[in-house]
């Protein structure tokens, strides 16, 4: 995997600005499970995706990647629609902040 990739987990993760996300945005690389000083053991992943620069950067669990797109371009960070159906209260539109965060 080379270039810049859109990455969706299995569960929310907090950031350094403190916020909570869904998926991260940035230069990947694939690194083994060395690079922690230990050896992890059959149960666990044993690979990592380090997105972002040397400087920033967030390294997510191989086993906590549900997607991975290809992403030249920054995502649309900015509040996006969304909506909510329940079976009582019908469909509900609205505004959220986005889940998306940029390790650059």
């Amino acid at each position: 995997m080379i270039g810049n990739y859109l990455i969706t987990t299995d569960a929310w993760f907090t950031a350094p600005d403190g916020k909570s996300y869904r998926a991260a945005w940035g230069k990947i690389e694939i690194l083994e499970d060395k690079f922690l000083g230990i050896k992890t053991n059959r149960n666990s992943t044993n690979w990592f995706a380090k997105l972002g620069s040397e400087k920033n950067h967030i390294i997510i669990a191989g086993c906590q990647i549900h997607y991975a797109i290809k992403c030249d371009d920054t995502p649309n960070i900015s509040d996006t629609e969304d909506w909510q159906a329940d079976a009582s209260a019908g469909l509900k539109s609205y505004v959220r902040p986005t889940s998306i965060y940029i390790a650059q």
